[in-house]
Parts: structure tokens; C-alpha cells; sequence
């Protein structure tokens, strides 16, 4: 399996500096969750976790308690104010809901590496497909159900994937000003009917079934990742590391994918662009891995962005 070198450990020091002189900057929080708080199950909240360091999803599958900032608002679109409550998080959900999500615009064969694997040329253009807006899930606890379709021939992969929130309408934007645009960055996992895909010259259909897309559990200020080329992708199935890739190895760039996609479209906040998935997929191994009911797949981004955790069930 091809790897890329490690992003470089900060230290706890190098973190709380770093992130006292943006968020003064910036004057934004550092990362909402959408949440429903242990005290009322009938409530979703926004906020901010209380410990900027720790990783969401991973604390939570531990059992942990983690406490949040409770704001004012009811979106991370438009997330409000520091209310001075605090809650526990009972169930965290999608950092969107689904009538929050613009589109979802995906980016096929966007890692140099993933296109060796596959034995395809480098794409001049973005390959482009989309995922309705039912395709959104959450993270763990919220099972992800794998369609009667991917049980047939046992063909439902995973793919790793770091995603992108737009913050404001973009249209006709230079690749310059394209950072301007991102109101955060989560993890996400495009998860796909191989079989169906390959059967398709198109592959909204193969991946856009009901959950097929979940993302989470933060979303992560772009005030703490200037640069997306410096993070670090990682899938892991059970605990097994099958992807572990550096988004340098992005043949597009993230400030090029949003230029690309804005010009003569407008992409409203909400949008989420799923930028592409590095080597290491199921359908490529030999023998070939794929999700099974009972499974847990993990998508860890470092540094900042944390881990969405997802556990597998069959649709009945």
C-alpha cells in the first residue's frame, strides 16, 4: 500500500498558540459539532467542544463525556453566539442536516496514487459526480445501513475523504480568492456500490443511496488548516490501516476544485464538496476487502479535523 511522508506532531504548546492567534484573527470558533444533548433528547444544539484537543469521534466510542459550548444558533451556517451553557453530548450528528446541504459535489480519482492503483491516467479536469442530499449520515452511534444492492454480490466499499463546507454563495471564483469561500473542513465517507458503479457509465447512483455519505463529527475552522494540502488521510476498517495518504498527493487542489466548480454555477452555503479518496480501496486488494454488517470503518484526518467513526448494518 503506497504511503505518504507523516504531517509533522505539534506540540500541545505549538497547538495553543497556534490557535489563541487565529481565533483572536478570525474571531470564529475553532469547531462546531450538531449534537443532541443528554439532557434533552428532543433538542439538536450546536457548538463548540470544551477541549479544542480532543478527537470527537474517537472519545465518544470510548464512552467518553464530552462536554460543549452551547451557541445560540441553530446551524453551523449560521451558528450564533457563545450562550455560556454547557451540555453533554447524548448523540452527535452530521455537522449539516440534510436540508442544510446546497449539493453534494464529489470528486472521483483525485489522489495520484489512487489513480496508479486503478491503472488510469492522471485526469486534466476534475471527474465530477454527485450525491442527493438523502445520502448524508451520521457518525457512530447512527448505524450505516448497506443497501440490499451491495449485499447481493458483497461489493459496498469504503473511501476515505477529506470534505469541504462552503460558507458563502460562490460563483465565477479564482482559485485565489477560493479559500475565502470554505466555512470548514470535515471527514467524510463516500461509500460505494462497486458493482452498480462499474455496471454505470454515471455513479451518482452507485454511491447516493440513503446514508452512503456520512460525515463528521466536527466541523473544523479553516482559521486552524490555511493550507489543506498539509493534512494527513487515513481509512481504517476494524482498526486495519487499508488508506494512509497526505492531501499533497490531491492532483486538484482544494482551492482549484472550488474555483473549478463555481464557474457559471453558484454554490450556495451548505454545499459540501467531497474532495476524492486516496490508494488503499477495497476493490483494488487482492483479495478484495469490502463493508460487512458488524463492521466499523473509521476516517481519521490530522492534524485538527479528528475521526468519523461509522458501524455497519444490512438493510432488511
Amino acid at each position: 500500500m503506497a504511503t505518504s511522508a507523516p504531517f509533522r506532531r505539534e506540540s500541545a504548546l505549538d497547538k495553543q498558540q497556534y490557535k489563541q492567534d487565529h481565533t483572536e484573527a478570525h474571531n470564529c470558533p475553532l469547531g462546531l459539532v450538531r449534537f443532541v444533548p443528554r439532557s434533552d433528547p428532543s433538542k439538536v444544539l450546536i457548538g463548540q467542544p470544551e477541549d479544542d484537543n480532543l478527537d470527537i469521534g474517537v472519545a465518544l466510542r470510548k464512552g467518553q463525556e464530552v462536554p460543549v459550548k452551547v451557541f445560540s444558533g441553530t446551524s453551523v451556517l449560521s451558528p450564533g453566539q457563545d450562550t455560556g451553557i454547557s451540555a453533554i453530548i447524548d448523540r452527535v450528528l452530521s455537522p449539516l442536516s440534510v436540508s442544510e446541504v446546497g449539493t453534494i459535489r464529489c470528486i472521483g480519482l483525485n489522489y495520484k496514487q489512487h489513480a496508479a492503483e486503478v491503472n488510469m491516467a492522471l485526469p486534466t479536469v476534475p471527474t465530477v459526480f454527485m450525491k442527493p442530499n438523502t445520502s448524508l449520515g451520521d457518525p457512530w452511534p447512527a448505524p450505516t445501513v448497506l443497501p440490499k444492492l451491495s449485499q447481493l454480490d458483497d461489493c459496498a466499499d469504503y473511501e476515505a475523504e477529506l470534505a469541504v463546507v462552503i460558507g458563502k454563495a460562490a460563483k465565477n471564483v479564482s482559485e485565489a480568492d477560493a479559500m475565502d469561500y470554505v466555512l470548514g473542513y470535515t471527514a467524510c465517507n463516500d461509500i460505494s456500490s462497486r458493482s452498480s458503479q462499474f455496471a454505470q457509465s454515471q455513479w451518482s447512483f452507485s454511491k447516493g443511496f440513503d446514508g452512503a455519505c456520512p460525515i463528521g463529527p466536527a466541523l473544523v475552522s479553516p482559521s486552524l488548516i490555511p493550507d489543506p494540502s498539509k493534512l494527513h488521510v487515513r481509512g481504517l476498517k476494524n482498526g486495519e490501516v487499508l488508506q494512509d495518504c497526505g492531501t499533497d498527493d490531491l492532483i486538484f487542489s482544494v482551492p482549484k476544485l472550488i474555483s473549478f466548480l463555481s464557474q457559471s454555477t453558484t454554490l450556495p452555503p451548505g454545499t459540501l464538496i467531497v474532495t476524492g479518496t486516496p490508494a488503499g480501496v477495497g476493490i483494488v486488494r487482492k483479495p478484495k476487502v469490502t463493508l460487512k454488517a458488524g463492521d466499523e470503518f473509521a476516517v481519521e484526518i490530522k492534524p485538527y479535523i479528528g475521526t468519523l467513526i461509522n458501524t455497519f448494518e444490512n438493510e432488511e
